[in-house]
């Protein structure tokens, strides 16, 4: 940034008339960022102040308590606003009524001296929300925002990790001490955040705080969501922005937009930014186009949509949505809507029942397929996630060279962290591999939602609540579908179908682009196994919705042997997994005996669908399986049990 002539002849004024005053006749002029500073004394302790280009017409500025330049875009942005940025190190007073007193001084001499706006903007990160909120508190008429990031609001809290959090043992004597506190009487003390933000509430002073979901530090359950229920209870309004899967570093956003936008329009509102357009959030990847299945909706009246996926398929939500949408567009059409959602599966399993549950029922015209949450949450390799993406895609353009294809990444915590830590999620990665590979667009909701929270759209703990959306959060998913229909279809179409190719060589010549379900009835029973024509729980444990009271091969003692003979390069076994599973040892045309743990990390609470891949690298061959029950188990297992509803083969 360059400073004016005028500027730097005010700055020149400003050290004659006012630097014996800051500095006891010593000032320092300083760069940062490129703006003009001012480092100097103030009443014996390090001071700062920062000047804009040019100052915007109110004069506003923004206090930074602690930790003086350490992410500094929000300063940086508000600097190139026309703000300035000031600080005063009162370190030694932990926030006590000494910083307080340290702090009305610097603020007379800022007003007074400089002419700043009489409403400051109070910035504390960490610690440096006791020094906010306990100086704001007492000056309530003088604070006209406040903006807190991962802000200590119970001194308990930290330093003194009587809670969740790991605690400072020398900070907290040093906390104690300086507030004239002991280890008893602390728990009466109300001269903190937690407590003394009531006035700031009934003052109306707005306020912002963004935290990390995972601060082990200062734990956002002892601080800043405590503050928050005193602030709503007193009438203040408070916005939280939690960033999942962080802890107490990196403070602040990477794009601070959020937090100058809230401050602009409690200051300057006449210099926030135009709203950013909600689909400038929306993470689509245009691949090809969607004109074979309008063509098909619009020409021949008919259409077949399937979806195919997990839970976040399997409930109403976003689905009914997509197809009210899709009838409503083409009202002369009749569609054939088919839900093939099964809660708890991924790609994997969807590449094995994609003839049975999808390809069976005719010709597929539009296909919606996810399994990004599953594919992760299920701890399947990266290898098997693109394998199995890769088997349904391949699959599905064989069956139909006309069909259009959807791959869709919905939203979960974990995705939320990686993207938070600059990561893209791994299963996302190898899905879009996938998907370039075989040009197929796709909808990155995970990004979407994790965008639009950390920009203050909305929030996870309030607005979408979990992975399975409340109704908010599914019609998020909604509107973004819809856009992406409404542009995909905003031309006019040729009338042409214009059929898929596929490439030559698969990107894993293991992928399972084959894949079926083979009858259990298949299997040579040896000993110990029966056939179960409606297998249902003895227990009370839960069950999903078409596996129970179906024909299930069962064994449930250690040595039980059956044979099957296949032809494929993959063996496997759709299952079901329940508190009592057990491993099974598995031989492929006499080769030594592997073992492979039924036991899920749901397996106690529910006897859940489960696919087993024994191998996926065979020759596509015929190949001759013995399996048998071992006599080991799972550690949390309370039995030996093999209930099994399919083989999958891939040839």
């Amino acid at each position: 940034m360059k400073t004016s002539t005028k500027q730097q002849i005010l700055i020149l004024l400003f050290f004659l008339l006012f630097g014996t005053t800051l500095v006891n006749g010593f000032a320092q002029e300083t760069n940062y960022h490129g703006f003009k500073g001012l480092d100097f004394k103030f009443e014996g302790h390090d001071a700062k102040i920062v000047f804009p280009d040019k100052a915007e017409p109110g004069r506003h500025w923004i206090w930074r308590a602690r930790f003086w330049g350490h992410e500094p875009q929000t300063e940086i942005a508000l600097l190139q606003k026309g703000f300035h940025v000031v600080y005063v190190d009162g370190a030694e007073y932990c926030g006590n009524n000494d910083a307080v007193t340290l702090w009305s001084h610097f603020y007379d001499f800022l007003t007074g001296e400089y002419h700043l706006n009489t409403k400051a903007v109070l910035e504390g990160f960490s610690r440096g929300g006791l020094y906010v909120y306990n100086w704001g508190s007492e000056n309530v008429e003088k604070v006209a925002c406040i903006y807190a990031d991962a802000p200590v609001c119970d001194i308990r809290s930290w330093p003194g990790g009587k809670g969740k959090g790991v605690g400072s043992p020398e900070d907290w004597k040093a906390h104690l001490l300086a507030y004239h506190l002991t280890e008893n009487s602390v728990n009466d003390f109300k001269g903190m955040p937690i407590f003394n933000a009531q006035k700031l509430a009934e003052a109306r002073v707005p306020v912002i705080h963004v935290c990390g979901a995972k601060d082990e530090v200062v734990p956002i359950e002892e601080n800043t969501y405590v503050l928050e229920r005193t602030y709503k209870e007193a009438g203040g309004e408070i916005q939280v922005i939690v960033k999942e899967g962080i802890g107490h570093h990196p403070h602040s956003l990477k794009d601070p937009s959020p937090i100058v936008r809230f401050i602009l329009s409690h200051t300057s509102p006449e210099l926030v930014d135009p709203p950013i357009h909600p689909e400038s959030k929306m993470a689509i990847k245009f691949r090809g186009d969607l004109d074979n299945s309008r063509i098909k909706f619009e020409t021949l009246k008919t259409g077949r949509v399937a979806f195919l996926g997990g839970s976040i398929t399997y409930n109403p939500g976003w689905r009914n949505k997509v197809c009210d949408y899709l009838q409503k567009r083409f009202p002369e059409t009749k569609f054939d809507f088919i839900s093939t959602g099964i809660p708890s599966t991924g790609s994997t399993p969807g590449a094995f029942r994609l003839v049975r549950d999808v390809l069976s029922k005719g010709t597929v015209d539009l296909l919606f397929e996810e399994a990004a949450v599953n594919d992760a949450t299920n701890g399947i390799s990266p290898q098997m996630q693109l394998r199995g993406m890769e088997g349904i895609i391949n699959h599905a353009i064989q069956s139909n060279p006309n069909m259009d294809i959807v791959l869709m990444y919905f939203v979960d915590q974990d995705k939320m962290a990686d993207y938070n830590k600059g990561n893209t999620p791994e299963v996302i990665q190898q899905h879009e591999k996938v998907a370039e590979y075989y040009n197929v667009s796709s909808i990155n909701l995970a990004k979407e939602v994790n965008d639009r929270i950390l920009n203050g759209e909305f929030t996870w703990r309030d607005d979408f609540k979990d992975l399975h959306p409340s109704a908010f959060g599914q019609e998020i998913y909604f509107r973004t579908i819809e856009q992406f229909f409404e542009t995909s279809w905003n031309k006019a179409v040729s009338g042409v179908l214009k059929p898929k190719v596929l490439r030559a060589k698969p990107l894993d010549v293991n992928s399972y682009i084959n894949g079926h379900f083979e009858p259990i009835g298949n299997a040579r029973l040896k000993k110990g196994w029966k056939m179960v024509k409606n297998w249902a729980p003895s227990d009370k444990v839960s069950t999903r919705e078409g596996f129970v009271n179906v024909p299930v091969l069962e064994a449930t003692q250690p040595g039980a042997l059956l044979k099957l003979n296949f032809t494929g390069k993959t063996i496997g076994m759709f299952i079901t997994s329940g508190p009592d599973a057990g491993i099974v040892e598995y031989s492929i045309d006499g080769s030594k005996f592997k073992q492979a743990d039924q036991f899920t990390p749901w397996s106690e609470q529910l006897h859940i669908p489960w696919l087993v891949i024994l191998d996926d690298q065979l020759t596509s061959a015929k190949h001759t399986l013995l399996l048998r029950v071992a006599l080991s188990r799972n550690a949390k297992s309370i039995g030996y049990a093999c209930r099994i509803h399919q083989f999958a083969v891939n040839n």
